[in-house]
């Protein structure tokens, strides 16, 4: 196979390539001239499928389908021509993965082969027929062996399966439920070991599990050192802090003690404050590095990060650096989901094998002396492994029905099932919907300003008529708040007719036509709008949605941007937003950590490589009551989606 040394050039006009990924492999190029072209293309390919969420490139995936697995022309890209010389099935035709690999290796002041060992200084990792940027493979070594270390860590200090039993007695009612009660199962796993996974669908009860968890530990601790834990709890974004913080302290109320004067003593030593990662290990100005790290580490002894699907690999290596080798991380969230936006899956991986359990018998007799749980042969592997044993999947599912449609697609899309997502459509649950938008613009039109609606008329009605009254401010702030969240649009894609940046367009249109909306660009009341990126002066998170409001002041009116806050609502001139974009139609990935009464999920008129399986479920389980799927194409694209994985993402076998 023949490759110039300007391809990544050409693919960089074409919008194919970033300028950064292009300028990894002029720069390698000025190290050492001489370089294969095929190195500098291969540079370039792992710079852009970082920016994709892909720590590496597989090379074997890459020449097997090369389109596919590079996402190469992007989506949403004009359709190129078949027989266009410069796609990648052109020119990486001829090229398999041996013999890629050896041109690789033929440049080792390039490229460190490594079997455990360090990489030096080289940019490029390849391990086995997998190609790393080198500060990737690092981290992802970094993981591995800081989670190995937690989970050999000795337990002989901390509290007996007996003394777990009885201290679960005092927060676990006693249903008499048969079954593995997996909550119950999870909390006693979560108290033995210094790293711990609690996954679950939407509804399986994991901040309920979290909050008793908590107070099993506080207890434990009272009883044996006459102290409570220092505990902090944490998310990836402060939308997904904000809703942790409301679900903890609920489920916390929730709890009913046999010892009342304990359990006063116990929640008032269990945090209700959630803070995002970034301030928790406190980001510096300007840096990818923290305050917090291995040289100055955290004072702290137990930390639980929800919506753990959403952290990557760096972040995920930087808050295991900075945690005490004494402390206990536990991560919660749906394995299932879509990967975090930055590079890396580390839930996904870690929770690989969750669905089979796997635990050891020495672990299903422990089980059954710290918490009564009976585990059948089913879940049993005399040759579980250590993570096996700190892993629970949650199964019983609370929030859906048995009926709910909602609940058996999410189910069925999760299998990979299409006849059965089929079948669905005609059996009339109330909760479920589809809807064609091939046939113009009326249907869209109809679905979002009967949805949006609700909101903008709500804000009309209840705006205050005069200034000086914050209280009845901030009330209607909120509830105007309250209301948009029942409703959300949400799409695949960023650009084209059917991604954020055409239906945004699109949809604030109609609502001006309807009468709903002043206008449909600039700043005016009801346009809801999110953060893009962090902003710590101003307290704000990427992925934060406000609503523009026209609040009353002395001689006039004024517009504000009101955003929920840990207690009550903020509000902000729009002037002070540097970066917001508007939020009629959200990307499903800027919709983790969120959820809504009702969703639309909007399908473009053809196939494209963002469309997966994990995209459709994480989508689908957005919707608490009603879900609508509007698809501009055919039956056959959600066939598709269902039936492909995300991939590039995996990381080396971990542990």
């Amino acid at each position: 196979m023949a490759v110039d040394v300007d391809l990544p050039s050409r693919w960089l006009e074409r919008g194919w390539l970033r300028p950064v990924d292009v300028a990894l492999a002029a720069l390698l190029r000025e190290e050492v001239p001489e370089a294969d072209p095929r190195l500098l293309l291969a540079a370039a390919l792992v710079s852009h499928l970082a920016g994709q969420g892909a720590t590496h490139l597989d090379l074997a995936l890459v020449t097997r389908d090369p389109a596919w697995n590079l996402g190469i022309p992007p989506p949403g890209a004009l359709d190129p021509d078949p027989d266009d010389p410069d796609l990648p099935a052109t020119r990486l035709a001829g090229l398999d993965a041996a013999s890629w690999r050896e041109i690789l290796k033929e440049n080792p002041l390039l490229v460190a082969a490594i079997p455990g060992q360090e990489a030096s200084c080289a940019p490029l990792v390849l391990a086995g027929t997998r190609l790393y940027l080198r500060r990737f493979w690092q981290c992802e070594q970094e993981v591995r062996a800081s989670i190995a270390a937690r989970l050999a860590r000795p337990t002989e200090w901390d509290a007996s399966p007996g003394e777990i039993q009885e201290a679960l007695k005092q927060i676990w009612p006693d249903a008499g439920r048969s079954g593995v009660d997996w909550q119950k199962m999870a909390c006693a796993l979560m108290a033995r070991s210094r790293f711990g996974v609690i996954t679950g669908g939407p509804g399986t009860g994991k901040t309920t599990t979290v909050a008793r968890l908590l107070a099993l530990l506080q207890s434990l601790a009272l009883a044996r050192e006459g102290r409570p834990l220092r505990i902090r709890l944490a998310a990836p974004t402060g939308k997904a802090a904000a809703r942790l913080g409301e679900s903890i302290a609920t489920a916390i109320g929730k709890l009913t003690w046999r010892n009342e004067a304990l359990g006063e003593r116990v929640s008032a030593a269990i945090p209700r404050k959630v803070t995002t990662l970034h301030q928790l290990l406190g980001r510096r100005r300007e840096s990818r590095h923290f305050r917090h790290d291995a040289d100055h580490l955290l004072w702290i002894d137990v930390l639980v990060i929800d919506e753990a699907s959403m952290v990557g690999l760096e972040l995920l290596a930087a808050v295991l650096a900075a945690l005490p080798a004494d402390a206990r991380l536990i991560l919660l969230g749906d394995k299932d989901q879509l990967a975090a936006v930055d590079a890396g899956s580390p839930l996904g991986e870690l929770c690989r094998r969750a669905s089979g359990g796997h635990y050891t018998p020495a672990i299903r007799e422990w089980l059954r002396e710290a918490c009564g749980q009976e585990l059948d042969e089913t879940w049993i592997d005399p040759q579980g492994s250590a993570l096996d044993q700190a892993v629970v999947m949650l199964r019983d599912t609370y929030r859906f029905a048995a009926g709910s449609g909602i609940g058996r697609l999410a189910m069925a899309v999760n299998a990979g099932d299409p006849a059965a997502i089929a079948a669905l459509w005609g059996e009339g649950f109330p909760d479920l919907h589809w809807v064609s938008l091939a046939d113009g613009e009326a249907m869209l039109r109809d679905l979002t300003v009967a949805g949006y609606r609700v909101y903008l008329e709500a804000m009309a009605r209840g705006r205050p008529a005069g200034e000086g009254d914050q209280a009845a401010l901030d009330r209607w702030g909120a509830a105007v708040l309250r209301v948009h969240g029942g409703f959300q649009v949400l799409c695949a894609m960023r650009q084209g007719p059917w991604g954020v940046e055409g239906l945004n367009r699109r949809i604030a249109r109609h609502l001006r036509a309807a009468g709903l909306i002043p206008a449909d660009v600039g700043w005016y009341a009801g346009r809801p709008v999110m953060i893009t990126r962090n902003d710590y002066d101003l307290g704000l998170m990427n992925g934060d949605i406000g609503v523009t409001l026209e609040v009353p002041v002395a001689g006039g009116w004024v517009t504000r941007v009101v955003f929920p806050a840990a207690t009550g609502v903020r509000w902000f001139a729009p002037a002070r937003l540097a970066d917001v974009e508007t939020v009629y139609a959200l990307t499903v990935h800027k919709s983790q950590g969120s959820e809504f009464s009702q969703v639309v999920l909007v399908l473009p008129d053809r196939f494209n490589p963002v469309l997966t399986r994990e995209l459709i479920y994480t989508g689908i389980t957005r919707a608490r009551d009603v879900f609508t799927l509007a698809s501009a194409a055919d039956a056959r694209l959600l066939e598709q989606a269902v039936t492909r994985r995300v991939v590039g993402r995996r990381v080396d076998a971990w542990l």
